[in-house]
């Protein structure tokens, strides 16, 4: 009975341990799986945590620094298909957006920014130039004038990176100018920079350039030939030869200077044809406009320019290709006939007598009417007589045509002389007159007369004026020359007229007379002072002056 129960202890034990056997190589096969797993979870992630890594550090920033580039991929190739990466692609795109938009506002800000200071800085440079003009005309000492014309060159460069930096901004070049020979246009652009006297033109073409693209293709060869002679040594010579192709005309540049890589060229070539937008915000320090500014105007204005051609001089070589649509034969001018002025035709006149110097002296006076006298009649101030004036004697033309047309000052001057020398004639008619009008003085009782105004001592009051006597008035005989005086009232009366209200382009030809002794057939005599009874040849200019406002006064006016 007891043999058999240690048997089958034996085999539940041995049974219980193979089931813990089994148990325990299936837990162990568990527990290594799960260490499987454990270890590429945490590989996994230990990618995905350099993965965010290399974005944060190496791809976003190449995307912030330029979003035209190509950014890095990921760093573990086994992201490349995960929601992982997709999810880091998303992140990048919605950052790149980001910084589009603000590199483009910030672009846009800069740019306005610059381009508003351009066109205040491009307006005091023409005001500076025109003030440079100004001097250079009133200036003539020849150490005054190079100054000037160093300084005014100096300003010519000023403006032309005013303008440059404003075209690149997005304005357009500012100037509008006439249809220009392509050699001409070629040697604007040489005067515009530093080194012009380096530049060497050569060639000969019968082409132009329209006026729309005259601006653009000076300002765009100044920066090739600027960048030219920035980069040779200043003892070379930069070339440019001129040259007409089938399609149009080039303009070849070649410098001694430094070459480019191939890199530079490249970047060169990229700039110049316009087909990049340029970000002012993020170019080279210093800034480098040049390149980019032909781009913009190439683009725009439809020619083109390259630099990829190394120059026969070890530099670099740049050609502008100006396309037939640009351009236009230069209208070689004809010379202009030459004009003989012959003069024009006179009716000769009697050579007339020297004036007595009593003429002449009321002739240089010319006076206007200022206010009344006591009597009521129009004062009249003193008046320089202009330069121009023709005198009186001078001959008339023979024709309305062939005569200068004459201001009314001028008409006006012309009828005072002609009144005052018929004055003249009239008082030496009147001289008689005045001894017989005395003696009927003497005989005719006084009788009250009206208070004569205020005149000097020495100046005679003239016959009809108000304060001489009713009795001479009615009793007096008419002198011969009374006729004359009615005449020169009315022409008194016609050039106050004229003075006043013609116009220069409306004033009639003023007829020519003859002085008033040609007409009477005798010379004037002189006069004589009535206080000592002396001739009077050369009256002081008080008293002749104080005797034309005495006259002028006295004459009625229509």
């Amino acid at each position: 009975m007891t043999e058999p129960m240690p048997e089958a202890v034996t085999w539940g034990l041995a049974a219980l341990l193979l089931a813990t056997a089994v148990l325990l190589l299936r837990q162990h096969g568990i527990s290594r799986r799960q260490r499987g797993r454990s270890v590429v979870l945490a590989d996994g992630l230990r990618a995905r945590d350099e993965e965010l890594r290399h974005m944060v550090l190496v791809r976003l920033p190449a995307l912030a620094d330029s979003s035209h580039q190509p950014v890095p991929g990921p760093l573990d190739a086994r992201l490349a298909d995960t929601e992982f990466a997709k999810g880091l692609d998303e992140i990048l795109a919605r950052f790149s957006g980001a910084v589009e938009h603000a590199q483009a506002r910030a672009d846009q800000s800069a740019k306005a920014a610059l381009k508003a200071s351009m066109r205040s800085i491009q307006a005091l440079a023409n005001e500076q130039q025109v003030s440079i003009s100004e001097m250079q005309e009133r200036h003539d000492r020849p150490d005054v004038l190079r100054d000037l014309m160093e300084i005014d060159h100096t300003n010519a460069q000023f403006g032309r990176r005013a303008q440059a930096i404003a075209v690149l901004c997005g304005s357009w070049p500012g100037r509008q100018r006439a249809t220009s020979p392509l050699v001409e246009v070629v040697r604007g652009a040489t005067s515009r920079i530093r080194d012009y006297r380096r530049v060497r033109v050569t060639g000969q073409v019968d082409l132009a350039v329209e006026s729309r693209a005259v601006e653009p293709v000076v300002l765009a060869v100044a920066e090739l030939l600027d960048n030219a002679a920035r980069h040779s040594q200043p003892g070379t010579h930069v070339e440019v030869n001129v040259q007409a192709v089938h399609n149009g005309a080039c303009v070849v540049i070649d410098d001694a200077g430094v070459g480019m890589d191939g890199q530079a060229v490249e970047r060169a070539g990229e700039l110049l044809s316009g087909r990049i937008s340029v970000d002012v915000t993020r170019l080279d320090d210093p800034p480098q406009f040049g390149f980019s500014v032909i781009g913009v105007l190439a683009r725009r204005y439809g020619f083109s320019v390259s630099v990829d051609t190394r120059s026969p001089y070890g530099g670099v070589r740049a050609v502008v290709f100006v396309p037939s649509g640009l351009l236009t034969y230069a209208d070689t001018p004809a010379p202009k006939p030459v004009v003989v002025e012959t003069p024009a035709r006179r009716t000769p006149a009697p050579a007339p007598e020297p004036e007595p110097e009593s003429v002449t002296e009321f002739a240089s006076h010319r006076t206007e009417p200022e206010g009344t006298t006591m009597g009521g009649l129009p004062k009249r101030r003193r008046r320089t007589p202009s330069k121009a004036a023709t005198p009186p004697s001078a001959p008339a033309s023979a024709s309305t045509e062939d005569a200068p047309t004459r201001s009314p000052e001028e008409n006006a001057r012309i009828m005072g002389a002609f009144a005052r020398g018929t004055r003249f004639g009239r008082e030496a008619g009147e001289r008689g007159e005045r001894t017989v009008g005395e003696a009927q003085r003497r005989e005719t009782p006084e009788e009250p007369v009206p208070p004569a105004p205020e005149t000097a001592a020495h100046e005679p009051v003239r016959d009809g004026a108000p304060g001489a006597s009713a009795a001479l008035t009615e009793n007096a005989p008419k002198a011969a020359g009374d006729d004359a005086v009615g005449e020169t009232d009315r022409f008194e009366a016609a050039l106050e007229a004229i003075r006043r209200a013609a116009a220069p382009e409306s004033a009639p030809e003023t007829p020519r007379y003859e002085p008033v002794w040609e007409v009477l057939g005798k010379e004037p005599e002189p006069e004589r002072n009535r206080d000592s009874g002396a001739v009077r040849d050369d009256p002081a200019p008080q008293e002749a002056t104080q005797a034309t406002r005495h006259h002028d006064e006295g004459t009625p006016h229509a």
